[in-house]
């Protein structure tokens, strides 16, 4: 446990003399250490991925035939094409609400700002946009409060799980309620997220919850169905769920396969491959089906791939002098990847830093002091870009631009979102075009819209973008960060297009130049490579940019790691999990195993008392300890199951006496154990134990010693 600082918390939940573990100190930035190491919490726990050849299992091998194998092998391709189908559900659901509610909001407030343009009331609209983002930012906060592990995209989490680190709560069906219902409420509040990121840790939620037909949150949710309970399976299942999530949320299965192997599973083989694209396969089409139903009346039809769908790039009719790119236009590509790269480097940089602000100053209070920084957020968030678009905006003429006739969501042209707020009726607002639209929306005026937003609107769009997506994520909200970094690209490559053409007279096509920016940057951020490219390729359905985006991302990769990691490895850096990486160090290719061991080393005996295991549990930090002896035929019997220690309590429940002399003798032999750590046990613990009463478990006495932990001070946690 370490202790809180000198207020409140620290006198009411930590003993005299305790503070900050090391790896609390480091990543507050209060340790001496030049290289700024975060060490691996140690309440972390491994999962069990390889398989325990043991007794148990030998027997269930035994009982194994080709048929039962067959069967076993078919009920897990059902489960496989449920959880697809299941998690495109999700996302239509989410799709659904969140445009539901956007689409209410920016109704009522745009007729207000009409109205009160010539009545001078523009505060009031001001005050009805407050209104609608902090409710429903408020009400994705105190969905995070009631499941902590619900904040931000979930990636970070997913990878360490696939990783094989046993975060609590990561995949619990209340985490899943949380963070789908609070992402559409925080997406609809106007803060600038992504519904994408957090779809994908739902859909690992659903890999890992739905084959187990049983939830630890609702109990009476438990069905008899005894097949996929080791943690083996249940990972090739949110392996299949994450991919899915990436495939429902931009339309591209291969590439959400693409990215489970590439970000999130550390335990791959060729079977798994198959099933994880027919799960990404079932949710496209899944989402596909409804969203073309509803959106177009047109059910059967296969129109509307993904939640994020980039459009058609292709040039006007007739002019032969356009083309989406050429050879000339790659070496502006490979500037923009550095340039890219750099962006995302700093955009890391500063969100690392406001991350460490938030558990130093943030985490330690009370609860509602969460809730309180993202109404605060939320609130900074839409007086900018009212003020922005009221002051900064600049009216253009309607007639000037040509647009393609290109289709967003269901029957929208892109010229529906157009905005003339705070202009006259013959011009519209490029500012206010830009931010009283949905972020796709957004993306979508800047990838296909003819008419030029002038260079000051861009310059300051992506300037308070920049600024307002890093301060957010990482609040008590769900949020991703795939679709404020797009927009914010795009933002960037329309302004490299808008100085080619005006300033140096290049007939360049300005929405390539504005995806390009869109893979920069996030590739700067993200630091993927071969998962996103698929993902860019199949969300533009165009196959020639490949090329361009393939060597942008990379540029923009190397540019990035040059400086520091990416945004999710960053995070996971902060929680303390002991990620392990693909490739290791220099350094430790120099390392002995006798560099790495531990010197006083705890051991148990085949047959040891019960409460000399309760004590190894509460004067160590392990789970696990090795089992020693000198007897042969003791190794032999004892080597028939491998298990853990707190499991070996459990059995000896029964065996356990709660007469004080008999605790006595049992002192007395502690003192003789061989653990360095035990010996003085009992000489600082000397206080007589009353007899438990009648029917009271001593073991469940022993372990209510234990100084609670209190709920309100992270750093116990």
């Amino acid at each position: 446990m370490a202790c809180c600082g000198n207020n409140f918390c620290c006198q009411c939940c930590c003993r005299e003399g305790e503070t900050r573990t090391p790896e609390e100190l480091t990543i507050l930035g209060e340790t001496r250490d030049e290289e700024d190491e975060i060490l691996p919490r140690k309440d972390y726990e491994s999962l069990d991925y390889d398989r325990c050849i043991s007794e148990p299992y030998v027997e269930d091998l035994e009982g194994m035939d080709n048929k039962k194998a067959k069967k076993y092998e078919a009920v897990r391709w059902i489960m496989v094409f449920t959880i697809g189908v299941t998690i495109g559900l999700v996302g239509l659901f989410v799709d659904f609400f969140v445009h539901l509610f956007t689409k209410l909001k920016f109704t009522l407030v745009g007729d207000s700002i009409e109205k009160c343009s010539d009545k001078g009331c523009l505060p009031l609209s001001l005050l009805e946009l407050l209104a609608f983002n902090m409710t429903f930012v408020f009400i994705a906060s105190v969905l995070v409060l009631i499941e902590p592990v619900a904040a931000g995209s979930g990636i970070p989490e997913i990878k360490s799980y696939l990783n094989g680190v046993k975060i609590p709560g990561i995949v619990r069906l209340r985490t899943f309620l949380c963070k789908a219902g609070g992402v559409l409420f925080s997406v609809a509040g106007g803060l600038f997220v992504g519904k994408e990121g957090p779809l994908i840790h739902s859909g690992a939620i659903v890999g890992a919850g739905l084959p187990q037909f049983q939830s630890i949150t609702f109990k009476r949710i438990k069905l008899d169905f005894p097949y996929f309970r080791s943690d083996r399976d249940k990972r090739d299942f949110v392996s299949a769920g994450a991919a899915a999530g990436v495939a429902a949320a931009f339309g591209a299965p291969i590439g959400g396969t693409l990215f489970s192997l590439e970000e999130g599973s550390s335990f791959w083989n060729q079977a798994l491959t198959w099933k994880v694209l027919f799960c990404s396969m079932s949710a496209t089409f899944t989402l596909n089906f409804f969203r073309s139903g509803i959106n177009f009346n047109k059910w059967g039809s296969f129109q509307l791939p993904g939640l994020l769908n980039f459009g058609e790039f292709k040039c006007l009719n007739g002019d032969k002098n356009c083309h989406l790119w050429t050879a000339v236009d790659l070496a502006f590509f490979v500037l923009m990847g550095v340039v890219g790269g750099l962006l995302g480097a700093l955009f890391n940089c500063m969100n690392k830093n406001l991350a460490k602000y938030r558990i130093r100053h943030i985490h330690p209070k009370a609860k509602f002091i969460r809730v309180l920084e993202s109404l605060l957020v939320v609130m900074v968030t839409t007086v900018v870009i009212f003020v922005a678009s009221m002051l900064l905006g600049e009216c253009r003429d309607l007639s000037s631009p040509t647009t393609h006739n290109n289709t967003l969501s269901g029957n929208e042209d892109i010229n529906s979102t157009i905005r003339q707020y705070f202009c006259t009726n013959k011009t519209y607002n490029d500012m206010a075009t830009l931010f009283f639209n949905p972020q796709e929306a957004a993306i979508h005026q800047l990838f296909h819209q003819d008419g030029t937003f002038s260079p000051v609107t861009l310059s300051v769009f992506f300037l308070l973008y920049f600024l307002l997506a890093c301060w957010t994520y990482g609040v008590s909200v769900p949020s991703g960060l795939f679709v404020p970094s797009l927009l914010c690209g795009a933002a960037f490559g329309r302004l490299v297009a808008n100085i080619l053409k005006v300033k140096m007279g290049m007939n360049v096509y300005s929405g390539t130049y504005a995806l390009i920016g869109a893979a920069a940057f996030l590739g700067g951020v993200v630091r993927m490579t071969i998962s996103l490219t698929v993902i860019l390729i199949e969300s533009t359905n165009e196959i020639t940019y490949g090329l361009p985006i393939m060597i942008t991302l990379m540029v923009a990769k190397w540019t990035g790691d040059f400086f520091n990691k990416g945004i999710y490895d960053i995070h996971i850096q902060l929680r303390g999990v002991p990620l392990l990486e693909w490739e290791t160090e220099l350094e430790m290719d120099k390392l002995t195993a006798s560099d790495i061991m531990e010197p006083n080393l705890t051991y148990v005996y085949p047959h040891t008392r019960v409460q000399s295991l309760v004590s190894i549990l509460r004067t160590t930090v392990y789970h696990s300890f090795p089992v020693v002896t000198e007897n042969r035929q003791n190794e032999r019997d004892f080597m028939k199951g491998n298990i853990l220690v707190s499991n070996n309590i459990r059995f000896k429940k029964s065996s356990v006496v709660s007469r004080a002399g008999e605790q006595r003798r049992r002192c007395q032999s502690m003192k003789s154990y061989p653990s360095s750590e035990l010996r003085n046990v009992c000489d600082e613990q000397n206080a007589i134990v009353e007899p438990a009463e009648e029917g009271e478990d001593l073991l469940q006495q022993m372990l209510e010693r234990r100084v609670p932990l209190n709920p309100d001070c992270p750093m116990q946690r």
